[in-house]
């Protein structure tokens, strides 16, 4: 198991249907909201189901199922005998225990606090081993592309969508099997006069499915805080003030008043241009690359900072709302721009915000989030809604409402020689980290969900072959390969694996790689669409086999017990990611990417279009180089299209 999950960003139609939009259920007002919701933000979270554990001989069975793709015969057949011993004997007892123990904590799943732990625990540097990027479109009004009038009213927008969230009316995100029937205003007139207690229920009856909204609340005011051995999640939600950094140096000021209203537009925007404005020279030491490092070294450099008096000016940083960077480098292109996104300068971030806002001099905007506190289903749900009210329903045009007095507060760190050398160090562990990262993208018009659906097959599947024929193509074998699924449909349901190399993908690879006749390759085709569908669906319904295997050995290592499975080498092997995959979907994402889980892996984040796919490549040196996998990727992409159009 790796000591990493990626985005979840996989939840798209497959888990979650974004409401966003939908103008007709909510009374739209002028004030601080971005809607009022006739459903309370909360009113399902009582009734939903919780994360199931699969039965054990399922698990054993999908298992082995996985391992075919990869394995000898011979290879097999041990795998195969050690699977079925644990499945007789030690692993029924760790299975009883698990189902006991999950019975006792009803209020939660079985695998929360194993994932939260999982996270604090890792005592790699967050940036590159868990941190991700999504990046915004730019704003179909130009005149709205402006770093200042981009970063009013994206923070604007963000102050709005926190405001709703709390008050209890942000609308709640529910996957609508049937929208005809249920993505209606009737739907919600229904189910808000149902108890708390039976509202999920209710939604079934519509074949409507809410999703878990325990996350969201973390997406503000919260911040990762380093301690030796394993670290925790700190939120204060009384702070009204936002983090901003411009040329290493970092600066609050408050955007909400007392009573949590928020602040005029001229007042936000003052403050954002003396900042953008401000000439004072870049800290030769920026505190921004302490948290860039190794989480033990950091939690003791942050004591150092503790010790020579920097409480107060720590406190304003991790009790913000969220952090902006008003970054003044300018990028080339799509990789150069992802590259800024993913880590950029240091001294420009806080890497341990749960949710950070970056904005370049040309209003190119993205998101970059700590994994540990949440997935997908929060992220999205905020990044949709502040890419749409910011466009939609700007509060600023241009420059001439910056007409306040600035009221910003510019932080000063106390630094001693000790605090200085801890930085240094830092920063030099950093610069050599990410200069060993590659990255670089694809962009192929003409294939997408246009001219896949028509003949059923899975836009999603499709593009997993080929990463899988690429790999083959680049590397020669079949790679264990990573795709995230959202278990939020239930009550604090984080991610299940999905597993996309499977026999269907390795016989299509071989028909693709023989030119066999068309029939033949489609049937092939079909069949991976028909195994990648089953996979999506059982693991959205937490019937994956990654998180019970997980959870089963977590329990052993608890009891000191030696369990021959998980000592096999096949079963390394295939939790050894070296395809790391996330989908992006959504009209507002622009790109988004991740390294790569292991030093010899990939990082895949793509997304499929109507007419057109992409993916955003990244890699370590000196063990891959993009360019000979997206070569492949873009090699195979036309053979299957090829396909497609004859």
């Amino acid at each position: 198991m790796q000591a990493r999950t990626l985005w979840s960003l996989s939840v798209k139609s497959k888990t979650a249907t974004s409401t966003a939009g939908v103008s007709c259920v909510w009374n739209r007002c002028k004030s601080d909201f971005l809607h009022k919701s006739i459903v309370p933000t909360d009113h399902f979270q009582k009734s939903l189901p919780r994360l199931p554990i699969p039965e054990l001989e399922k698990t054993c069975s999908r298992y082995l199922d996985t391992q075919k793709a990869f394995l000898s015969d011979e290879k097999f057949q041990q795998t195969k005998l050690y699977t079925e011993m644990f499945e007789k004997e030690i692993g029924k007892d760790l299975h009883s225990k698990l189902v006991s123990i999950d019975k006792n904590n009803k209020h939660t799943s079985y695998i929360t606090g194993h994932w939260f732990d999982m996270y604090f625990k890792d005592r790699r540097p967050v940036v590159l081993n868990h941190n991700p990027f999504m990046s915004f479109k730019p704003s179909p009004r130009p005149e709205l592309n402006d770093q200042l009038i981009r970063a009013t009213n994206m923070v604007t927008s963000s102050l709005k969508y926190c405001k709703t969230l709390r008050a209890n009316v942000l609308e709640p995100e529910i996957f609508h099997l049937d929208p005809k029937a249920s993505d209606t205003l009737k739907f919600r007139k229904f189910v808000r006069l149902l108890p708390k207690s039976l509202s999920f229920y209710g939604a079934y009856w519509y074949k409507a499915f809410p999703l878990d909204m325990s996350q969201f609340s973390s997406l503000f005011n919260s911040t990762r805080i380093p301690q030796q051995g394993k670290d925790k999640l700190y939120k204060n939600e009384k702070a009204k003030h936002l983090l901003v950094f411009r040329n290493g140096n970092m600066y609050v000021f408050d955007c909400l008043d007392d009573n949590g209203d928020i602040l005029p537009t001229s007042q936000i925007m003052s403050n954002l241009k003396y900042i953008l404005e401000d000439q004072s020279d870049r800290p030769s030491h920026p505190i921004g690359y302490l948290p860039t490092q190794d989480r033990d070294v950091w939690a003791q450099a942050r004591q150092h900072l503790i010790e020579n008096g920097n409480s107060m000016e720590l406190d304003l940083v991790d009790t913000a709302l969220f952090a902006l960077s008003l970054d003044n480098v300018h990028a080339d292109d799509l990789a150069d721009l992802s590259k800024q996104y993913l880590y950029g300068d240091a001294a420009n971030r806080w890497c341990d915000k749960s949710l950070s806002l970056l904005i370049t001099p040309k209003g190119e905007a993205c998101v970059n989030f700590e994994h540990s506190w949440g997935d997908g289903v929060a992220v999205m749900s905020y990044f949709n809604a502040i890419y749409a009210d910011s466009n939609d329903n700007p509060v600023t045009s241009s420059h001439a409402d910056a007409n306040a007095a600035p009221q910003v507060k510019k932080l000063e760190f106390s630094l001693n020689a000790t605090n200085k050398a801890d930085i240094d160090a830092a920063k030099a562990k950093h610069d050599e980290a990410t200069s060993k990262l590659c990255l670089d993208f694809l962009e192929y018009e003409g294939l997408g969900k246009n001219n896949l659906k028509p003949l059923k097959l899975s836009p999603d599947s499709i593009m997993q072959l080929s990463f899988q024929m690429a790999y083959k193509k680049a590397f020669g074998s079949t790679p264990a390969t990573y795709e995230s699924s959202s278990t939020s449909a239930f009550k604090h349901g984080r991610t299940e694996t999905v597993r996309p190399a499977t026999l269907a993908t390795n016989a299509a690879c071989e028909l693709l790689a023989k030119n066999s006749s068309r029939d033949e390759i489609l049937a092939a085709l079909s069949e991976c669409s028909k195994v990648h569908g089953n996979l999506t669906r059982n693991a959205a319904m937490g019937q994956g086999w990654d998180r019970h295997l997980f959870a089963l050995r977590l329990l052993a290592e608890s009891e000191g017990l030696d369990v021959p499975l998980y000592s096999d080498e096949s079963y390394r092997q295939i939790n050894t990611i070296t395809l790391s995959t996330s989908t992006l979907s959504s009209p507002a994402v622009a790109a988004g990417g991740f390294a790569p889980v292991v030093p010899h892996g990939l990082g895949v984040g793509y997304g499929i279009h109507d007419d057109k796919l992409g993916a955003v490549v990244t890699t370590y040196k000196p063990h891959n180089s993009p360019s000979d996998f997206l070569s492949a990727l873009k090699e195979s992409v036309k053979q299957i299209h090829a396909v497609i159009k004859s």
